[in-house]
This record gives structure tokens, sequence and C-alpha cells, in this order.
């Protein structure tokens, strides 16, 4: 009997200091524990049994792992580290061989989890690499099942169920741990070789020793069993980061897709495709494994969003990441009238473009203008390095942005300006959303400020470099872009300051001072005062001129905005609870008024609202805030509508995340069966396009009962995905 990888295995077991069985590996606890025999195949003799305990970082035990190794903080405490481990199994490997007559092995070990969710993450996390040997491996379950079809699943497999089907007379107590699991693995060996027919290992578990980068097209058909969206990402991970995090598993050629907020930038998701559900489902385990300090959450996906993201049409693309494993990297605020030349240029001869030209990638909008975006491709990690260090130097007069990039980011990219209208049209009115307990400012302390003059391409990251370290002293969500009539960058924005003080001292310190090639006015204002202009009215150094709107509104003209007391209907589908923008005072306006809702019919309100777009502040986490469309209908029913204030629903609000983007109320009506809901009660919440953004609020008639549901069914399958509830 030969094996057609080698002529020896290499019996292999080993523990953390945590969960044991189908669970090792999930807590992203250290290996304590290698057991380890070579059996030479064609005599069936063995080796040397070996043991060795490893010194973990942390050796605080878990009370499983203590109960079933009978293993002691003390006893570890005097081990070599898992490095040194490591090398000693080659050692002792390599000299059991020599006495056998032997020279290569591969390794046999019970299940995936100790190479994939245990020897690859750790090793990866302290910075050394595993020898060659620990890429390709023989899993016993899967080997003891190809021999005996009729016992139980490979799934449901373990030692001693496969040791009771064959009969082996083992006594677990007699040994200590693990060297019982290795002397019966030994015994399931032998017997597989013993049978009629003779059991053969020729294909090992393989393990990739890199992520491959590629095109994926939006014809390719990719399986739903085998995508996951990773959350929580640094926005700076780049695809070799996230293949890191996911180190063990086989992702598929190009399988990492990071996603891109409405404004191109990353958003801290990704979307990773797998090779086969089997690896998926090990993906799945790592939820909320650490990457650095950050703990990153991972969900079932599907191949439709993996292609929506990561998929592409257009043969320049196509042709541009066909030349493999180079390393992409964006450029970001190049001047509209830059060539390939002034790129080149500019990068220099210390990081050579991979085929000159052809290595460059300008962005278009589909009529050919640049949007100051490209994409660049070097050979070698050495050259991107490079390029990296240029990363705000001036190009013309500009500064250019320079970040690692994937083949994915450079389809979004494109799919992103090629699907631009060329005459830009509003879409439905849309109401910003403000993630509570953060509230747009009002009343008359000045303690927010006005950014005016603004470079069109500014974003989040660019106002907080330029206000430096008066940063720390803006209120979470407090940084606010105001869109102009056609839904792009108006040049100004909005700042809400912890304090007026604070406000005077930012508006003295940055009036005038220089972003990119402008210099950018900042003035301080008073929350009524931003209101009036993001309501459409203007703010000036004469006073405030009031929102132009010629078509009559349906409630007193005070132009207000919704009242925390009043709720929009659901056909609507607004937010509600929150007061997204306060009233604001006008000398029409009456103090004794009732609480009013102000709709602008859709013509007024395409034509005279502006639009703005949130952002969370440092030090607050990445968070998806959206935006929720009105449909047409809803529009033109508020038209039409009487004065009657209509009052919010009591009860407490849930927010639902991680729809499938089809669902509609039937389907959270049926998820919530029993909770005593109906359909006035769901709003669908749509973003920036009017499509639905996969989130809803549900309003419960108790707070009791909205924390029942948040408790049993948080983390539940709707469709295909696992939806997180969270009390608003």
């Amino acid at each position: 009997m030969t094996a057609s990888h080698s002529d020896s295995l290499v019996v292999l077991f080993g523990a953390t200091a945590g969960a044991y069985g189908a669970k090792l590996g999930s807590d992203e606890r250290e290996l304590i524990l290698l057991v380890w025999q070579v059996v030479d195949l064609p005599s069936k003799k063995v080796g040397t049994l070996h043991k060795s305990l490893v010194k973990a970082d942390n050796l605080d035990l878990s009370d499983q792992c203590r109960e079933v190794s009978g293993l002691t903080p003390e006893g570890l405490g005097k081990a070599e580290p898992l490095d040194r481990v490591l090398q000693q199994f080659s050692q002792l490997v390599s000299s059991d061989l020599k006495v056998l007559g032997r020279s290569s092995y591969t390794l046999c070990s019970d299940g995936q989890l100790l190479i994939r969710q245990v020897l690859h993450p750790e090793t990866s996390k302290k910075n050394f690499l595993l020898s060659d040997c620990f890429y390709s491996f023989y899993d016993l379950r899967k080997e003891f099942h190809t021999c005996y079809p009729s016992s139980a699943a490979v799934k449901d497999q373990t030692i001693k169920t496969m040791a009771e089907y064959l009969g082996l007379g083992t006594d677990e107590t007699e040994e200590d741990f693990g060297v019982w699991q290795v002397k019966t693995m030994v015994a399931i060996i032998f017997s597989m070789l013993s049978e009629s027919g003779v059991h053969v290992f020729t294909e090992p578990e393989t393990v990739k020793y890199k992520y491959e980068t590629g095109p994926c097209s939006k014809s390719e058909t990719v399986d739903s069993e085998t995508v996951i969206r990773a959350r929580g990402l640094p926005w700076q991970s780049s695809d070799q980061d996230i293949a890191r995090f996911f180190k063990g598993l086989n992702i598929a050629k190009g399988g990492v897709a990071l996603c891109l907020n409405a404004q191109g930038r990353r958003n801290g998701e990704a979307l990773v495709r797998f090779v086969n559900s089997e690896q998926r489902d090990l993906a799945l385990e790592r939820h909320k494994h650490h990457m650095g300090s950050r703990y990153i959450e991972v969900y079932k996906a599907t191949g439709e969003e993996f292609l929506k993201i990561a998929g592409g049409t257009s043969n320049e693309v196509a042709q541009f990441l066909s030349k493999e494993n180079q390393v992409i990297i964006r450029m970001r605020g190049l001047p509209f009238t830059a060539t390939q030349e002034d790129v080149l240029g500019f990068l220099g001869p210390e990081c050579p473009v991979t085929g000159g030209k052809e290595g460059l990638l300008f962005v278009k909008y589909p009529d050919g203008r640049p949007t100051g975006d490209a994409f660049v491709l070097f050979s070698c990690e050495e050259y991107a390095q490079n390029a990296l260090k240029k990363h705000k130097e001036i190009l013309g007069k500009r500064y250019i942005e320079l970040f690692r990039s994937t083949a994915a980011e450079v389809q979004q990219v494109l799919n992103r300006y090629m699907s631009t209208p060329l005459i830009p049209t509003l879409p439905t009115p849309i109401i910003p959303v403000i993630p509570p307990p953060y509230t747009i400012a009002t009343g008359s302390i000045r303690d927010c400020v006005r950014l005016r003059g603004l470079p069109y391409t500014a974003g989040i990251d660019d106002i907080l470099e330029f206000m430096g370290d008066a940063t720390a002293d803006i209120k979470p969500h407090g940084v606010h872009m105001v869109l102009n009539q056609q839904g792009r960058p108006s040049g100004d924005a909005f700042i809400q300051m912890k304090s007026a003080d604070k406000a005077f001292m930012v508006a003295q310190k940055c009036h005038k001072k220089m972003m990119k090639d402008r210099y950018v006015e900042v003035f301080q204002c008073s929350g009524e005062e931003m209101n009036f202009v993001l309501m459409g009215g203007t703010l000036n150094r004469s006073g405030l001129s009031p929102p132009p709107c010629k078509l009559p509104c349906l409630s007193p003209p005070a132009y207000a905005a919704f009242q925390t007391a009043a709720v929009i209907p659901a056909e609507a589908a607004l937010y509600q609870p929150q007061a997204l923008l306060p009233t604001t005072r006008t000398p029409q306006a009456s103090t004794t008024a009732p609480p009013t809702v102000t709709y602008y019919p859709a013509q007024a309100a395409q034509l005279y609202m502006n639009y703005t777009a949130y952002y969370p502040s440092p030090p607050v986490s990445p968070t998806t805030v959206g935006y929720i469309a009105a449909p047409p209908g809803a529009v033109a029913a508020a038209a039409t509508a009487t004065h009657t204030p209509i009052l919010p629903q009591p009860g407490a609000l849930v927010r639902m995340q991680g729809l499938p983007y089809n669902t509609g109320m039937k389907e959270i009506l049926s998820f919530f069966q029993g909770y005593q809901l109906h359909a006035d009660s769901i709003l669908v919440l749509y973003n920036f396009s009017g499509q639905p953004s996969g989130e809803a609020l549900v309003t419960f008639p108790s707070l009791d009962l909205a924390k029942k549901a948040v408790a049993e069914k948080n983390g539940q399958l709707l469709g295909s995905r696992y939806v997180e509830l969270y009390l608003v």
C-alpha cells in the first residue's frame, strides 16, 4: 500500500486553551498541546509517539479545557512557545522517518479544525511561517467515510464514533489526553488499510499559500453557499489583510470584494467568496474574531450580492485586471487635465508601473469626463510601497491620495461612475436618517460652524484633516455635507461642535485656511441658522432668507421640519421618532401653533429642497447610515392631506439590519409572528438611490415585547440572511 503523495503519514492531534471538539478554534484561544506519531503505510510500522505542551501567551484555561485535558497553567508555564515546539516537531518527524527509511510524509488530522482554524490563524497573528507540510493534509473523517460509506456523515464523525464503528476496544481513560486520540487514529488507519480492496490515501486537503487576485464577470455564477459578509473592518484594510484574517481557508480567486459607500469610500464591510460551502461554514465560525484590536462580524451573504459588488462588464477593466498577481493602487484627487505621462512622471522610476501606460486605468464618466480617480498596477510589493510613500504629494496644484486597492474595488468604482446619468436628475425626495441618540442641533446657541467654498471632491476625511486637533470637539454624527439640487456636493458643510466656545475657536483658527487648492471660509453659526440652510434657505451676513418654496405648503408657512411628535404614514417609509430638522422661527410662525408636519408637494420638493449627507464622526465606529426615500405615491398623498397632525404609535422601536433586499412587510410580519404586529408597525428603509437598504424599523406595542423579540429573534434567518435586531 502506498499513497500518491507520500509513503508515510504523521498522525496529528492538538488542543487549545478554550473550546474542544466541534468548536475547536472558534474562540480564538491558543494552542496548548500537540501529539503526533509517524505511520509508515507500506510496512504498517509506527515511529515514537510524541507529546508536547505549548506555552500560550494567555494561560487562563477554560473550564472545559481543564476538565477534558487535565492540564494546568502551572504545567504549561514550563513549556516552550509555539514556534519552538513546531521546530522540534519538524526535527523529531525527520528523525523518525529516517529510522523507518522514509523521507516524505503528509499530515493526517481528525477533521479540518486543527490545521485550518487553529494552526494557520495563530501563526499568522504571531507573524511566523508554517512549514510546507501544514499546507497539505488528510482529513481522517473524510477518508473514513470514503472507506465506509455506510458510516455516519462526515460532520457527525468523531474519533470515538469511528473507533466504535470498527469495534476497536480502546479505553479513553487508560491514556493521557491526546495520547489516546493519536493511538486510536493510528488503529483506525490500520483497519482501513486492511479492508478488502485496500483504502488508498490519494487526495489530500490543500491550504492555499496566498490569496489570488483576479476579475469577476457579472455573467459568472456564484453559489450563495460560498459567500460571507465581513463587518467592522478597519477602513484601510486591503484584500490581503482580509485574506490574512481568514488564513487557513481557501478564498476563491478574486473572491474579496471591499464595499464602498455612496461617496465611493470604504464602509468597513467586505464580501468574501470561498471555494466551497465547507470553507464558508468554517469562515462563519470566525464571527467576532479580531483583526488587530477590532473584532470582525461574519455573516452569510448571497452570490447576487457578491456579483453586485465585484462583477463587471467592461472589457477595458477585464483587460486591465487580466495581469495576475499584480498589486493594485488607487489614486484619488488627480487634476482633470492629468495625462498618462503626468501620472508616470509623478510615480517616478523607483516605482515602475507594470506595462507602462497599459498599467494605468483612468476612471471616467460615460461622456468621457475624468473623475480624478485612477488605478495603477505594480508587479511587486516593493514598488507598491514606494508608490504609497507619495501619498499626499503634489501633482499640478493638487495633492494626490494613494491607497491599496483590489480588483473588486476597480469594478465597483467603474460600475458606479459608468452608471451615472449624463443629465443628473433628482431621486424622489429623501429625508436623512440619523441614528439615535444623535439629533440635529436647534436653538440660537452658536455652537455650529459653516464651511463654505469646499473643493467639490472634499469628503469627511478631508474635513477632519482640515480641522486638525479640533476634530476632538465635534459632536458624534456632527458633520453634515450639503448636496445641491442635482445631488452633488455644493461646497458647503456644517459642523456641530460641543460648545459655542469650541465653534468660535474653530472659526478663528480655520477661516480662509487652504484645503487642497482652495481656501475655505469658516463662520460660526447656530443650529437654527444651519437648519434654515438645510431646508433650502440661504444664510449670509445680513441674516436669514427662508426657503424659496413657491408652491403652497400644507401647514402654516413655518418651514417646519419633522417634529418628534409627528409620524409620517407607513407607506411613505419615513423614520419618525427623531427630530430630524427641528422647527425654526419665522415672523409668520405662531408660537402657540400645534405640532405639524410640513410636506412639500413633489415638484416643489424637487426644485427647492437641499439634501444633506450625514457621517459618523470619530471616535464613533463605522455605521451604516442610510437614506429613506419617499415613494412618489406617498408624496402625492401628502399633497392632498389635511392639516391634522398624525400622532406617533406608542411602544418601542426595533431596527432590523441585514434583510434580503426583496423583503416586504409580509415577510417581516411572518418573521415576528406571535408578537402582535400589524402592517402599520413596519417601515422599510430605502437608500440614497431609492432602493431597499436591507433595513427596517418595527414598532412593538411595549418595551418588554420589543426586548423579548430582540432576545429571541436576533441572529435568526429571514430568507437566506441572518438578521440583526437592535432596540432604538
